[in-house]
């Protein structure tokens, strides 16, 4: 199951920063948003998502424990947005702090500073090619493979017997 992007359900920007989050939802506002609801903590965050819906959720990882916050909307089978896109945001990702965000179940990554246009690609991309909704022993969140592989039906019949 995916969850399409309406951007009548507004967006819900996380960052511990107030002057960031006017910044981000000054570039929602630029993308055509106009429901944008910003918090500063993660404790505001949890409130806030069990509050409502929202089409997207924009976080910081600056937010004390950003990615388990991730890792219990996701595993909250009653949360209003467990299924909703988020987009995690960061100053200095390194692969380690990327593939933590991918695993707690983020939809999306952008490194800071970035443009109104980055984060257009990044809601673009949800909309238009929304991932199944993964909900397995360990990982509830979006499909983390990106890429579609081709695989020939007749692969099986024609490999050699290894018994």
């Amino acid at each position: 199951m995916s969850h399409e992007i309406n951007p009548g359900l507004g967006a819900l920007v996380i960052d511990p920063q107030a002057n960031m989050a006017g910044i981000v939802a000054d570039m929602l506002r630029t993308c055509g948003r106009r429901d944008i609801h910003e918090v500063y903590d993660g404790a505001q965050a949890l409130r806030e998502l069990g509050r409502r819906a929202f089409d997207v959720v924009i976080i910081d990882d600056a937010i004390t424990n950003a990615i388990e916050l991730v890792r219990r909307l996701r595993a909250d089978a009653r949360s209003p947005n467990r299924l909703t896109p988020i987009i995690m945001m960061s100053a200095a990702p390194d692969a380690a702090r990327i593939t933590a965000a991918r695993d707690a179940g983020v939809t999306e990554f952008l490194r800071k500073p970035f443009a109104a246009n980055h984060l257009k690609s990044r809601l673009d991309a949800i909309s238009s090619n929304p991932r199944p909704f993964v909900d397995a022993t360990g990982y509830a969140g979006p499909d983390r493979r990106r890429r579609v592989k081709d695989v020939d039906a007749d692969r099986r019949a024609t490999a050699p017997d290894e018994t």
